[in-house]
Parts: C-alpha cells; structure tokens; sequence
C-alpha cells in the first residue's frame, strides 16, 4: 500500500506552503511551535505521521532559527517513524559559503548538509543553488528546480525588440550565456569589483548595451547594490531599458530604496523568500505549482526532468 503524504510548514515559509498546499490538493498538517522565555523552541506534530512521506516546507534565509526549526520539524518526523522525510527548502541559506575562498573560514553550505542528514532528512528539494556542486554535499537525492522555467515564459511576453541577456557579475555568466543561447540573442557582462562583502566599488560592462532591452539574470538579490550600479551604468551607456530576474529576494538593508531609486525598470523575483514590503517596480511570480507537482512524482516516483528546461 502507498504511503500518504503529509505537508508541513516551518513557521518562516507559511506563506509559500499554504499556496502549495492548495495546488497540491491537500490542506497543512498541524504544527506546534513552543517558546521558552530564554528564547528556546520545540517543535512537535500534531497529528500521526508514521509510515508517511513528510514534506517539510521551510526557506533557510537568515535569522538561524528558521535552519534550526527545520532541523528540529525533521528530527521530530523521523522520530516518529515516518516513512520518507524530504527538507523542501525554497531558498537554501548559507549557500554563499560553499568553499573556502580565503584561510580559516567555514564552508557554510557544507555543515548545513551535514547536519540535515544528521537530523535524518532522506530528500532535499530546493531552487537555483547559489552554486550547482552544493548538490555534492548531500548523500541523499536532492532535486534542484530553476526559476528558469518561470522566467523564461516571463521573458517571451515581454516581447522586447532588442533583447540582450546580462549577467551583474562575472560568476552569473554561465547562467545569463543559458538564456542567451535560448533565445538567441547577445549578451552583455558586468565584471565589479569589491572590497568587502555587499560593497561594490567599481563596475565595467563587456559587450554592447547602446539601443538594447537589457534582462539581468541572477539567482540571489541581496542589498540590491550590484543590480542598481548594472542598470544605472547601462542606461548612462545609452540602453533602451534595464530589468531584473533574481530568483531570491533577500533585500536585506536599504535594498528597497536602492532599487526604487535606481534605473531599473521592474525587478522580477519568487516567492521563495517572503518581500517585507511591497513596491511599484518589483513584481513576484510564485513557485506554488512547481513545487506541487514535484511532490506529485516525488511520491509516486516520476521522472522530474520535464522540468529542467536548461
């Protein structure tokens, strides 16, 4: 007999998992969350879980807590005898740390992994990895979903006369070359240099801008710095027009006023991590049906391939 599936929320991606509960078909398993007054948490379910596939719904973006509650949510499920516990992370936080890029530092993203497995999580499912190899840290199967399949659609209905893909940085390249060969047009780079982290001091463009509809491409938006600096260069430059498509909005910081104060003309992001306030030019596409039909051949051992456009 098939296992049954029960979906869950962390307390931080609640949002997000009610809209995939309503796709999938399937209401939220009940949760509760008890806080101590030194500031200790303990998580429990309220209903059976035992022989079933638990699914996990819970974004990792900062403060510690949300990684912690999932570690706790999945600990709790394998101990309580269910069948398949699968960690879907949204965003995978931490994900910045994932080599050692100067001496004595951690390697966040690899700790992370180590502990989910500690905790007993037997699946990971999650969006546009800053890095593809974090996918090597993980002894159990992880499913690797793009926002591409979103904004690619986004994309051809804007129908731009003069498209041209760009990356903010020299490390989205390969991501902004994907939908460039897509949709056969040119491409453009920005190549920034910093002095420490979130700070950009200085930024150069290769390729050609002038008279061109420019679509930046990236996995993350975090202070917003890099993607303002990109669209005000370029529009200086003589380009038609600037947007932006990040997977993740982190906007941390001043990032909302950077990005209403610079030349971009729309940031287009997920609902991967919630917006903490709305504004006119960032526009979110949400990822419920994705992740909802990904739960659907998850548990009844599908191929999800279909899904992978590039």
């Amino acid at each position: 007999m098939a296992s049954a599936v029960k979906l869950f929320s962390g307390t931080a991606s609640l949002y997000l998992a009610e809209k995939i509960a309503v796709a999938y078909g399937q209401a939220l398993g009940e949760v509760a969350l008890t806080k101590f007054s030194d500031g200790e948490f303990q998580t429990s379910f309220e209903e059976t879980v035992r022989g079933s596939d638990v699914f996990i719904i819970q974004s990792t973006f900062p403060p510690s807590d949300n990684f912690f509650e999932l570690l706790l949510m999945v600990d709790a499920a394998k101990r309580a005898s269910a069948n398949q516990v699968i960690a879907v992370i949204p965003y995978f936080g931490f994900a910045r740390q994932d080599r050692k890029d100067k001496p004595r530092v951690a390697i966040g993203a690899k700790l992370c992994a180590n502990l989910l497995s500690a905790a007993g999580v037997t699946r990971i499912i999650t969006m546009d990895l800053h890095a593809d190899q974090i996918q090597g840290f993980f002894d159990v199967p992880v499913d690797h979903l793009y926002a591409s399949s979103y904004f690619l659609s986004y994309i051809q209905k804007l129908n731009l006369p003069n498209l041209t893909m760009a990356a903010p940085d020299m490390g989205g390249s390969k991501r902004a070359n994907a939908y460039a060969k897509y949709f056969k047009c040119d491409i453009a780079i920005c190549y920034k240099q910093r002095s420490k982290a979130n700070v950009v001091d200085s930024m150069t463009v290769i390729g050609d801008v002038e008279g061109r509809d420019i679509v930046l491409i990236d996995d993350i938006v975090d202070t917003g710095g890099t993607l303002a600096k990109a669209a005000d260069m370029m529009m200086d430059k003589g380009a038609s027009s600037v947007r932006a498509l990040c997977t993740h909005p982190i906007l941390s910081g001043k990032a909302y006023e950077t990005i209403e104060k610079s030349k971009i003309k729309e940031l287009v992001v997920t609902d991967t991590i919630p917006l903490r306030k709305e504004s006119s030019k960032i526009k979110v596409l949400s990822t419920a049906d994705l992740f909802a039909d990904i739960f659907h051949k998850v548990h009844n051992f599908e191929s999800i391939s279909s899904h992978f456009v590039f």
